[in-house]
């Protein structure tokens, strides 16, 4: 069972977080004040952390410096700080991800649990295995799967090829028989016309609107690129 350690000086407001992780499978402590949160967070016994910024004893602030000093864990900022300097100093300092009150309960569970799965994943990457991210897609070639915005797509042989042979060139514009001739091979005797439809099967499966892509790019009468920008 994954333990989540709050440090939240609202009650209401902690007591809501850790019933609506409790309903999730998660074990939850609960921390009113700065102080005893970061002694309680240093501990290592907590796979992830919700911190607000405003606390007696010590502020959010410092609490996530002193965890990145010491482990890679998911913390995540709940705080009434809604200007866009206090956002942007919460996420230099390390948090993960920022949500403002009113927030959904709900909204935090799935910002929690995609947070864990994500760390779980490169956890798991063998000592120098290259994962490839880029705007909201990540694949891990170690084990062949692909995540777009955390959730995990499934591929052909042909397309995860395709797909990873793009995402490792950004910003290139590659012709279609260049990739026919990079995925398929010169011995092979399909169509070039597949590079096509292949190209098509991926972004139904990793763009937002297929219909205009963003990631995958066609420049007419030259190609495809993979678009990092």
């Amino acid at each position: 069972m994954k333990q989540i350690l709050i440090i939240e000086d609202d009650l209401d407001i902690a007591e809501l977080e850790r019933d609506y992780l409790q309903l999730n499978g998660y074990k939850v402590d609960i921390v009113q004040d700065g102080l005893t949160g970061a002694q309680k967070a240093a501990s290592g016994v907590y796979d992830a952390i919700v911190v607000d910024l405003m606390l007696p004893g010590k502020d959010g602030f410092d609490i996530i410096r002193d965890i990145r000093k010491i482990q890679e864990i998911p913390v995540l900022v709940v705080s009434a700080k809604t200007e866009e300097i206090d956002k942007i100093r919460g996420l230099d300092v390390g948090a993960d991800d920022y949500l403002t009150k009113p927030f959904s309960p709900a909204e935090l569970v799935a910002r929690i649990k995609a947070h864990l799965n994500r760390y779980q994943r490169l956890k798991g990457a063998a000592p120098g295995q290259d994962i490839l991210q880029a705007k909201g897609l990540e694949i891990n070639m170690a084990s062949r799967k692909v995540w777009v915005n955390d959730r995990e797509i499934q591929l052909t042989t042909k397309e995860y090829e395709l797909l990873l042979f793009l995402v490792s060139n950004p910003n290139i514009v590659f012709s279609k028989e260049h990739l026919f001739d990079a995925i398929w091979g010169n011995d092979n005797f399909g169509e070039v016309a597949t590079v096509a439809v292949h190209i098509q099967k991926i972004r139904k499966k990793v763009e937002r609107d297929p219909a205009n892509p963003e990631l995958i790019e066609t420049l007419w009468g030259t190609g495809y690129r993979f678009n990092s920008v």
